[in-house]
């Protein structure tokens, strides 16, 4: 982990560092709303990009589905206002269709449990994805690994780890948990 955040950081030299700056060191709740739409936006767009990677255990290729509608419910509910964090994790407990809309309330519900108001900054995304897995860890009676069980949880462990290096900011946990996830 240390090694591969020392490569991307020798790489922002000179101008670059603008760019670096540029990342917030925490999204505020106007920030986590607009994460929130842009994951709706993100989630159909690759709707059957991820439905065709479910194949474990069930290929019944409704992940990308079954996400896109629970995130569609979760920012629902943010947009009627009051606490943006805690109107995510209402609204997707609520519109979560699947396990892996279940799996993904429970990150949104780890958000709202990790966070004072709605502010997301570099810890509180570690929490929120650790908490996340426990949630889940306690939600479904048997949970299978090789799943998107299994990516939170890698994603969860990089972030953690991530926290430990001195000077880590939001993006780099949150960058350390997509490399994880992606493995």
């Amino acid at each position: 982990m240390r090694s591969w955040l020392t490569k991307v950081r020798a790489q922002w030299t000179g101008a670059c560092k603008v760019v670096l700056m540029s990342f917030p060191p925490a999204l505020d709740a106007r920030g986590l709303h607009n994460w929130a739409n842009r994951t709706v936006g993100e989630l159909s767009l690759r709707r059957d990009e991820i439905n065709a990677l479910n194949v474990f255990p069930v290929p019944d290729a409704d992940t990308g589905s079954n996400m896109a509608h629970t995130m569609e419910a979760a920012v629902a509910e943010a947009d009627k206002g009051g606490d943006v964090a805690e109107a995510l994790a209402v609204g997707s407990v609520r519109g979560a269709r699947g396990n892996s809309g279940m799996v993904l309330s429970q990150v949104l519900r780890g958000v709202a449990d990790a966070t004072v108001d709605s502010v997301v900054d570099g810890p509180v995304l570690a929490q929120a994805l650790t908490l996340a897995v426990s949630l889940v860890d306690r939600a479904i009676a048997q949970p299978v690994e090789g799943t998107v069980i299994t990516v939170l949880r890698a994603a969860a462990d990089a972030a953690t780890r991530a926290t430990e290096i001195p000077g880590a900011r939001l993006y780099d946990i949150a960058a350390a948990a997509l490399e994880a996830a992606r493995d």
